[in-house]
């Protein structure tokens, strides 16, 4: 039941997500859109609810236990990121805003772009980390919380990962090539004259 909870979770958010910007959009509705939108955590709220009450009940601790934690963790410190990436593009396609703008590419800027990404995948596995230990908690020392010691370890891990990423682009800065520099300074087409050519 859980794991068939959390794939429900899942499509409903995507669905929430699509009716929200089409109302907010498509049918000029921005309130409507917007409560469509503001219900995405009770899908959370649902899930943590029934996770509890089976474990309340007695059902063993498990993988599944596990991957509901993790799975509300991960829309807390993802999902809004991905609601404001979604509504930027719809945005851009349907009412006339600007481009979504692109990450940084070079230097200090994409370094801090990477620490960005990095601490939004940092907060899912914090709190992912936390639904764990107060599951531990719960089940107390008369149940087996193996396999959610085991999701615990890799929410470390996807820390550890992100926390190398972000720093090897601090420590190692990409730079731009002479090469790019110098065709964004001069961006004239070599088979057109100067006086002929026309910014994009």
């Amino acid at each position: 039941m859980i794991v068939g909870l959390i794939i429900a979770c899942e499509v409903a958010f995507w669905v929430l997500l699509a009716a929200g910007l089409a109302f907010r959009y498509v049918f000029r509705m921005p309130r409507t859109g917007l409560a469509l939108l503001l219900c995405e955590p009770l899908l959370e709220i649902v899930l943590l609810a029934v996770t509890a009450v089976d474990l309340r009940n007695g059902a063993e601790p498990d993988w599944r236990h596990g991957l509901a934690a993790v799975y509300i963790g991960f829309t807390v410190g993802l999902g809004h990121s991905t609601i404001r990436w979604a509504d930027a593009r719809v945005a851009h396609r349907l009412a006339g805003g600007p481009p979504p703008v692109k990450p940084p590419r070079y230097g200090t800027a994409r370094a801090a772009h990477e620490w960005k990404v990095a601490a939004r995948w940092i907060l899912a596995s914090a709190v992912a980390l936390a639904l764990l230990q107060g599951a531990v908690w719960y089940v107390g020392g008369s149940g087996d919380t193996g396999s959610l010691r085991a999701w615990q370890q890799r929410m470390l891990w996807v820390i550890g990962i992100n926390v190398v990423i972000a720093a090897s682009y601090t420590l190692f800065p990409k730079r731009e090539r002479q090469r790019e520099r110098g065709a964004d300074e001069n961006p004239v087409d070599s088979g057109a004259g100067a006086g002929t050519s026309s910014p994009r």
